[in-house]
């Protein structure tokens, strides 16, 4: 009875793969873990790109948005809820509670989109060096786990007072 190509070629190819760990001096790797990969030649707070293995459960965080800040004026305005960087600190803050409340914390987040409505004081221009003043309180410096992020201004939230939405993924081996 013929055999094959396949049917010869398979069973060698396994034999040749089994043994290349071995002969590489590589024991094999047990559960692969959450890999942060670095923008090359760059210090910014975030990663070019998050691996996050199968043995991750995922966490999935809706968009939150700040807090009045100031009750005595109108709620449908940023004066109500304060300037990009004032906005950025209470949502941070607020996914940070969020987070605990899932046993988790702001380094298990491996993914980051923030929504910016131009700021009128900053000529209807998103205001990042605000939102980034409020962001490296969190990432950067001693917290090196950071996450792939984006950041997009939007001509508007659902509050005409927001300035500021952000939502995560974070993961947990």
């Amino acid at each position: 009875m013929k055999k094959s190509l396949t049917t010869l070629l398979i069973p060698a190819a396994l034999a040749v793969s089994a043994l290349l760990p071995a002969a590489a001096g590589a024991a094999p790797k047990a559960a692969a873990d959450i890999v942060r990969h670095k923008i090359p030649g760059s210090d910014f707070p975030i990663a070019l790109a998050v691996t996050v293995p199968s043995t991750a459960t995922i966490h999935f965080v809706s968009g939150q948005v700040p807090p009045i800040a100031d009750a005595s004026a109108a709620p449908d305005t940023v004066a109500a809820f304060g300037d990009t960087k004032t906005q950025s600190e209470s949502v941070l803050k607020k996914i940070k509670e969020v987070l605990e409340g899932m046993k988790l914390d702001m380094s298990d987040v491996v993914k980051m989109t923030v929504y910016l409505v131009g700021d009128p004081a900053k000529g209807g221009k998103a205001d990042t060096k605000g939102f980034m003043e409020a962001y490296t309180q969190h990432f950067g410096g001693a917290q090196t786990k950071l996450p792939a992020r984006a950041v997009v201004q939007v001509a508007a939230l659902s509050n005409p007072g927001w300035l500021v939405e952000i939502e995560v993924v974070a993961a947990k081996k």
